[in-house]
C-alpha cells in the first residue's frame, strides 16, 4: 500500500488552489474545473470543489469543517519559508517554533481553515527520519 494523495473539498476552489500554488511554490495541474492537483515528489495534494462530493456520496464531506487533521510538508528552511509567507496566510496559528521530535516547524491554516504545517528536520534524528531517498 502507498499513500499518494489527500484531497480537500472547497466550496472556493480557484482560491484554494492560488493559496497552496503561493504556498507551495508549486503549479497546479487542472484535470477540470473541479479538480486540481500539486504534486511532490512523495506526495499529491488534490483539490476539489464541492461540485465533486456527489460523485462519492452525497454529504459525505463538507468544506471548512475540518478540525482534526494537519497536512504537513517538509521545506528546506522553515524560517525563510514563514519569512516568505507570514504576511499573505489567513490565520498564522504559530511563529517557526522548534518541536521536541527534533522538527522546526510553522503552523498555519488555509482559507478554509484546514492546518498546514511546514517544517524542516533540524536534530540528527529528525533529519535521518526525514532524509530524501535519491533517485
Amino acid at each position: 500500500m502507498d499513500l499518494v494523495s489527500v484531497r480537500i473539498i472547497t466550496a472556493d476552489l480557484a482560491r484554494s488552489v492560488a493559496f497552496y500554488e503561493r504556498a507551495t511554490g508549486a503549479k497546479a495541474t487542472w484535470a477540470t474545473e473541479d479538480f486540481a492537483e500539486i504534486t511532490t515528489p512523495s506526495a499529491t495534494l488534490a483539490l476539489a470543489s464541492t461540485r465533486t462530493v456527489p460523485m462519492f456520496a452525497p454529504g459525505s464531506a463538507r468544506p471548512a469543517e475540518n478540525r482534526s487533521v494537519i497536512i504537513e510538508f517538509r521545506v528546506d528552511d522553515v524560517d525563510r519559508a514563514y519569512a516568505d509567507l507570514k504576511d499573505t496566510v489567513p490565520d498564522l496559528v504559530t511563529e517557526p517554533t522548534t518541536m521536541p521530535w527534533g522538527n522546526r516547524s510553522f503552523l498555519f491554516r488555509d482559507p478554509d481553515g484546514t492546518l498546514v504545517n511546514f517544517f524542516t528536520p533540524v536534530t540528527p534524528a529528525a533529519s535521518q527520519k526525514h532524509s530524501r531517498p535519491t533517485p
